[in-house]
């Protein structure tokens, strides 16, 4: 019988062959991609040499995530396989990116320990669309920076974003749920607005005295110097470095501003902004600020 013969095969002899179940044979071939090379007297499905071989060929295709319509769509030569791989590829990609997403977002809500409703929000904000992105920031910038009589904030803002990269690492989601977060928040947006309106100059007259103060990294180097060193921010030593830093400067105003700054969490928002951007931000300064503020003070009272 041609059944018995060694170049051809029984569907059960293909699947001891080939290492795969005789369902899924039968399913494949049933499907179009490994259709019997003829059929025996009593009906049943035989294969030869070739259909070992095109048998490989649909395994790996499959162990490569392609459906089994373009899996057919290839082997008839109605399209190749370089054009099905680049149409997965980016199917592959949006999936990865999605499921980094997911990550992201779990990786947050463990972390936070959040609730359903903290949840499905930072679900919504670290799914937003790239436009929507945009309007977020933008309001806020709207808000916060708008009006405000100030060339060279003008020209920061120019070039301020906030933007995720198109494959965003978890770390840089995670940043951007909590700046999203912080940035629709009325109360920081306010207290926000109140420093920078400390910092803007009078029309006709200079910067304020504490308006470049965040911006100075210098400044804060200073001061973490000075506290490595174990000055105390009370003392006379700390005076001296009041001294050095602002002269005779209006030390009233550069601590309104500073403690403003404090407040409204400036120093926060400017490390998630660079985590954001995948930047490698400067050292957390608020322990360096918290401690010239307090010399501000103590200097205010002798």
């Amino acid at each position: 019988m041609d059944d018995e013969r060694p170049d051809v095969l029984t569907i059960g002899r293909l699947a001891r062959r080939t290492g795969l179940p005789v369902r899924t044979l039968r399913f494949w071939s049933d499907e179009g991609a490994v259709p019997p090379a003829s059929r025996s007297a009593g009906g049943y499905r035989l294969y030869d040499a070739e259909s070992v071989a095109r048998v490989e060929l649909v395994r790996t295709l499959r162990e490569l995530g392609l459906g089994l319509d373009d899996v057919c769509r290839v082997l008839s030569g109605r399209t190749t396989v370089a054009e099905v791989a680049d149409a997965h590829v980016a199917a592959l990609d949006a999936q990865i990116r999605s499921l980094q997403m997911s990550r992201a977002v779990l990786s947050t809500v463990a972390k936070r320990g959040s609730t359903v409703e903290e949840t499905a929000l930072m679900n919504r904000l670290a799914r937003l669309s790239a436009a929507e992105r945009t309007q977020i920031i933008d309001e806020f910038k709207e808000e916060v920076f708008g009006g405000l009589d100030d060339p060279r904030l003008r020209n920061r803002m120019s070039v301020f974003s906030v933007e995720l990269p198109d494959d965003p690492t978890p770390e840089q989601v995670d940043a951007w749920i909590e700046l999203a977060e912080l940035v629709r928040d009325p109360g920081f947006r306010a207290r926000l607005r109140t420093w920078m309106e400390l910092n803007t100059p009078i029309p006709g007259q200079g910067r304020p005295p504490g308006a470049s103060l965040w911006w100075a990294r210098q400044i804060v180097q200073t001061v973490a110097e000075v506290r490595k060193g174990g000055v105390a921010p009370e003392g006379p030593a700390a005076a001296e470095v009041l001294s050095k830093l602002f002269g005779d400067a209006d030390r009233a105003a550069v601590l309104r501003s500073l403690e403003a700054g404090i407040k409204a969490g400036a120093e926060h928002y400017r490390r998630l902004v660079a985590r954001v951007r995948g930047q490698n931000s400067s050292p957390d300064a608020t322990e360096e600020l918290e401690w010239l503020a307090r010399a501000l003070r103590a200097a205010d009272q002798t």
